[in-house]
């Protein structure tokens, strides 16, 4: 078995997600970046985590920006959310890595997944459906006079319904409770969105024929969103691998030793991690990485938190449900990557009613050059402010690189 050294398997990684290109930063479009480039990254990461928190950016655009710098945000929201015979949607919603925007084509991967939620969600809401046995047919039926619809109004044509649960994060009417199902199950995707409002639509006013025709066999699918996977880590453990799709370990586990039989994978040692790791046959590992990138808490490159420690000696916790004096670095914290390293992490707010984005607090990781960071990272923020519509960059006090980022944001 061949052993990897922890920089080698950092570097394969990088590469593997897009952010080693050709020696450099992404190989960034040099002109305003269009679908070619988006299918590129996509290629890399192939999918897009979605989120609600919208602090500073919402979740499903910052890794696109992270490899190909500014871009339109049109360039998702068309992919995702429109079509039209000359630029037909590239993006479908559904449950991968939790709610996800994943290529139209990997929908039917997803199939078993949608009878497996129908099965599980249906018995959560057995109780509903015995008092309302008509309600899911109702929703269909309204869904298809007006879609694409929000749960807003298929409530109000529907009658509404009555209130489940605490707080206001996770109230839900009955008929928005059965919406939910229905797009667990399939029968309902997102025909498009409204700010960040799901409008529903069915699957056959949205996906092409020859997408909704397909349903591969199960364990076909799931090795294949195993195989990829692999190439969107590059090197990882079976752990790894499956939870980039949130697979269960019997299937994950079935899934990686038929890959490994057939010479997709090649099992591999690396130096300083527990668990056997695996690599992808066509993974490239490059000498070195450079440039920089802000990632996002949702980031497939660190989104798996132990894997990003175990790859870059870097601890790393998201403390948006931390109450406000427990927080060690703040709200909304995105790590700095640095050729190669993750090197600083700094709390992110986007006020756009002053038009800065402000930096609350900035950290440097232990035993780095903060006099290198600084300049890297300023500029990284003034680059993120302006893409993000922003006229500069405002610095709190929190941190040992907040006083040499906030010389240099002024100074710029």
């Amino acid at each position: 078995m061949e052993t990897m050294s922890a920089a080698a398997a950092r570097r394969t990684a990088l590469a593997a997600q897009g952010f080693a290109a050709q020696g450099s930063t992404a190989a960034r479009p040099t002109g305003e970046a269009n679908r070619q480039h988006l299918n590129r990254a996509l290629g890399r990461t192939k999918l897009l985590q979605m989120d609600s928190v919208n602090v500073a950016v919402r979740a499903h655009y910052m890794p696109l920006y992270s490899r190909l710098g500014a871009y339109p945000a049109e360039l998702v929201d068309n992919a995702a959310w429109t079509h039209s015979a000359k630029k037909p949607r590239l993006l479908v919603e559904y449950w991968a890595h939790e709610a996800s925007l994943i290529p139209v084509r990997d929908w039917p991967l997803l199939r078993w997944r949608m009878r497996e939620h129908g099965s599980s969600w249906r018995r959560g809401l057995r109780e509903l459906l015995d008092d309302s046995p008509g309600l899911i047919d109702d929703v269909l039926a309204a869904v298809k006079d007006l879609g694409p619809v929000g749960a807003g109004t298929l409530e109000r044509e529907l009658g509404g319904g009555t209130r489940q649960g605490r707080g206001p994060w996770w109230n839900r009417t009955d008929t928005k409770r059965v919406c939910e199902l229905l797009f667990a199950m399939g029968e309902l995707t997102t025909g498009t969105r409204r700010g960040f409002e799901r409008l529903y639509d069915l699957p056959e006013r949205v996906l092409p024929p020859d997408v909704l025709s397909q349903d591969p066999d199960e364990h076909d699918a799931v090795r294949e969103l195993v195989r990829r996977s692999a190439d969107a880590l590059g090197v990882a453990t079976e752990a790894e691998l499956r939870d980039y799709y949130r697979l269960s370990p019997q299937r994950g586990r079935r899934a990686v030793d038929e890959l490994v039989e057939n010479g997709d994978l090649e099992p591999v040692a690396v130096h300083g991690w527990r668990n056997q790791a695996y690599r992808h046959v066509d993974a490239r590992t490059p000498r070195r990485v450079r440039g920089s990138a802000l990632l996002c808490p949702f980031d497939p490159l660190i989104w798996e938190r132990s894997r990003a420690e175990r790859l870059f000696g870097f601890r790393y916790r998201i403390e948006i449900y931390v109450p406000q004096p427990q927080r060690e670095y703040g709200y909304y914290v995105f790590p700095f990557l640095l050729d190669g390293e993750l090197v600083a992490r700094v709390d992110l707010k986007a006020d756009r009613t002053a038009k800065v984005l402000r930096v609350p607090g900035a950290f440097g990781e232990p035993d780095r050059d903060l006099g290198k960071i600084a300049p890297e990272l300023a500029a990284a923020l003034h680059d993120m402010a302006a893409w993000l519509g922003l006229d500069g960059v405002a610095v709190g006090t929190r941190g040992d690189l907040a006083d040499p980022l906030r010389a240099l944001t002024a100074a710029s």
